[in-house]
């Protein structure tokens, strides 16, 4: 049998554009806050692209807007700090979402490792990485990372109730708490 010589039905050209953001503004995403200092002082940035690559060795990746203003001083870091937020860490998403805002400012809870990285430590699962490599693409740069030690949260937590979701342009946790269990 011969294969037709059209496309199936679909979007292609300026439509795919469209297509495919209107697509992400409905799958939601989990929200990580990356820090690093380059060496002139710390940077944060937010993030919903983070994945996971391997878990022998210990891989994960993120991608890096060239819109973001701290986007640059990110890759001149050799290590990072990689924050996993829970929806009580809501304002300190907003607040490194927040392009010119002070993220390491008065009031905000930072200390800095013994190997130089900055880490938000009222989140309780981050990891510090070592950038491992990096691919520039039209509009971001994709990164790979390689966790070298860190901290999860204790057992016990709530993922449906804690989580940090951001979907639709809007930060959300999967489930609203039920409120007879509060």
């Amino acid at each position: 049998m011969a294969k037709p010589d059209t496309q199936p039905p679909g979007v292609s050209g300026k439509d795919l554009s469209e297509a495919f953001r209107e697509a992400f503004r409905c799958h939601p995403a989990g929200v990580a806050i990356v820090t690093a200092d380059p060496g002139d002082g710390p940077v944060a940035l937010t993030v919903s692209s983070l994945i996971s690559v391997s878990a022998e060795p210990p891989l994960v990746a993120f991608s890096l807007s060239n819109r973001s203003s701290t986007a640059a001083a990110m890759l001149k870091a050799e290590s990072v700090v990689i924050h996993l937020t829970r929806f009580d860490d809501l304002e300190l998403a907003q607040l490194a979402a927040t392009s010119g805002a002070d993220r390491f400012g008065p009031g905000i809870a930072w200390e800095q490792l013994p190997t130089g990285e900055p880490r938000y430590t009222a989140i309780a699962t981050w990891f510090r990485a070592r950038l491992r490599g990096t691919l520039p693409l039209d509009g971001a740069t994709l990164v790979a990372a390689e966790l070298l030690d860190g901290a999860v949260a204790p057992s016990g937590a709530q993922p449906e109730r804690d989580s940090l979701v951001y979907m639709d342009r809007r930060w959300h946790r999967l489930r609203e708490p039920d409120e007879n269990t509060e």
